[in-house]
């Protein structure tokens, strides 16, 4: 059977309603304690969890009032890192206040029946959705339709967490663009959907017999204590507005150092729909400054999304299908993978640069882009392992963890993608931290045993009598015969296929 395909509704309404006719047999007045059962549709938060600039709320309120739903899906759950896990659950802590508190419905199961369950027992015609197009969300929203439509109810999809959803934007033939710079061309002559408007707490009801604290009581037990982390939509739009009033004028020559704050780290508030884009594009169209290289990285998130879509095995398959007869190192013939593999995991590599990111992961949960790039090279060239397992490790550990961003930008590393970097590129960790962190501070803030180091020292410790005094590992290979390898491999490669 087909997959679930969300639907863009075009039009919808712009304007808010804090006060709607109600249906059935009252009408629904902002600031209800509570409503009989059966007066209300379902909304279904998932990658949406803000009240502001969210067309599928006000398609909803359009019918009156709300139910609002969170469901946590074990499946999920299961491959939540500590730092995403910790973002989630503070995120739904903001969601749920935002809303008025004891109005969010937070469960934990199989969305497949309780979203059903949960529409049969407020008799809701439809539940309401914002789009999504992973593989797994289609798989997921098609069972949730065909148990509702079996009901005689309706899953209703509008809008998405892309500026442009997947499918929108295409060749004039009508097929999807493999290649990220003419998608860039299209995605940016349009003109962008202005933003939609902010949705009262007062749309949702309470909870019928439920505790005040029902929402953290439910997040304590998933989650475990209260999260530190500063998450939510009114976090989000701030992080963007300091970001805009303070760094965008210089984003485009800095945005490649992540020894400063040079970006908008807003990745996770987009991940979890905090923020959408529409935001993002509408507020750095008022900025005084040019921010167009920084809007132009929400194409690359739109774009990867639209090749998911279109090549739904893209999450953990390479594009390229040649690169299956690469001699790639793997658990069955090379010795010392697992531990090569492990090196890499926990910055033990002997290359700062690299270590330095994959620290900073472990740490926070965050990794900057450029150094995403330098230690996927690194895995993928000079330890020749399949990108796959970097894209688990990184999955599983950052807060932004997309499936379309994390697995398209490793192929494009990797240049096992449709729109790859040539497999012959090859990241030099030396250089690179040489060039991008040219005094050394984002190693020293992310490698306590090179702190003594100065630059150019800390970039190659090797060639410091001190470099490995504070123990800091010796390199586990040298990069340029590492290259010579990748690259013999590339031409074993041809002529295999």
């Amino acid at each position: 059977m087909a997959a679930f395909v969300p639907t863009v509704r075009a039009g919808a309404s712009r304007a808010c309603h804090s006060g709607v006719s109600g249906k059935g047999a009252g009408e629904w007045k902002p600031g209800m304690v509570s409503i009989p059962w059966g007066m209300a549709d379902l909304f279904w938060f998932r990658r949406d969890l803000r009240l502001t600039d969210h067309p599928a709320l006000q398609a909803a309120a359009e019918g009156g009032p709300l139910v609002s739903v969170f469901v946590l899906d074990p499946v999920l759950l299961r491959n939540l890192g500590e730092h995403r896990a910790s973002y989630l659950r503070a995120s739904l802590s903001a969601l749920n206040a935002a809303i008025g508190g004891n109005r969010l419905h937070l469960r934990v199961g199989d969305p497949g029946k309780i979203i059903p369950e949960l529409a049969a027992a407020y008799d809701a015609q439809r539940v309401w959705v914002s789009g999504e197009y992973t593989p797994f969300a289609n798989k997921r929203d098609w069972g949730v339709d065909a148990a509702l439509v079996a009901a005689g109810r309706k899953l209703t999809a509008v809008d998405s967490p892309y500026l442009y959803s997947p499918g929108t934007i295409t060749k004039p033939d009508g097929e999807p663009y493999s290649v990220f710079t003419p998608y860039y061309r299209n995605w940016n002559d349009r003109v962008a959907p202005a933003p939609a408007g902010t949705a009262a707490p007062e749309l949702f009801i309470e909870q019928a017999g439920a505790s005040p604290d029902s929402v953290e009581q439910t997040l304590t037990q998933v989650f475990g204590g209260k999260s530190e982390v500063l998450a939510g939509e009114v976090a989000a739009l701030a992080t963007l507005d300091t970001f805009l009033a303070d760094a965008v004028d210089s984003y485009g020559a800095q945005r490649n150092r992540p020894d400063t704050a040079s970006t908008s780290q807003l990745s996770p508030a987009l991940h979890f729909g905090e923020i959408h884009p529409r935001s993002i594009v509408a507020r750095a169209a008022a900025a005084p400054v040019d921010a167009a290289p920084f809007v132009r990285q929400l194409c690359w998130r739109d774009f990867y999304a639209d090749v998911l879509y279109h090549r739904p095995e893209a999450a953990w398959h390479n594009l390229d299908r040649k690169f299956a007869a690469f001699p790639w190192r793997t658990p069955e013939n090379a010795d010392g993978f697992a531990e090569d593999l492990a090196a890499w995991q926990q910055g033990q590599t002997g290359y700062p640069f690299v270590d330095a990111g994959m620290r900073q992961l472990l740490r926070t949960g965050w990794m900057h882009n450029r150094t995403r790039m330098v230690t996927a090279s690194f895995l993928t060239k000079d330890l020749r392992i399949p990108w796959q397992y970097g894209a688990q490790w990184f999955l599983c550990h950052l807060k932004d963890g997309d499936i379309a961003n994390n697995s398209l930008g490793w192929q494009w590393t990797a240049g096992t993608g449709t729109d790859a970097a040539p497999y012959f590129r090859v990241f030099n960790p030396v250089l690179q931290g040489q060039r991008f962190d040219p005094q050394g501070q984002y190693i020293r803030a992310h490698v306590p045993e090179l702190r003594h180091l100065e630059a150019p020292a800390v970039h190659e410790p090797w060639t410091h009598p001190q470099g490995s005094a504070a123990g800091y590992p010796d390199r586990m290979l040298d990069h340029h015969q590492a290259r010579q390898e990748a690259l013999a491999g590339l031409e074993t490669m041809k002529e295999r296929s």
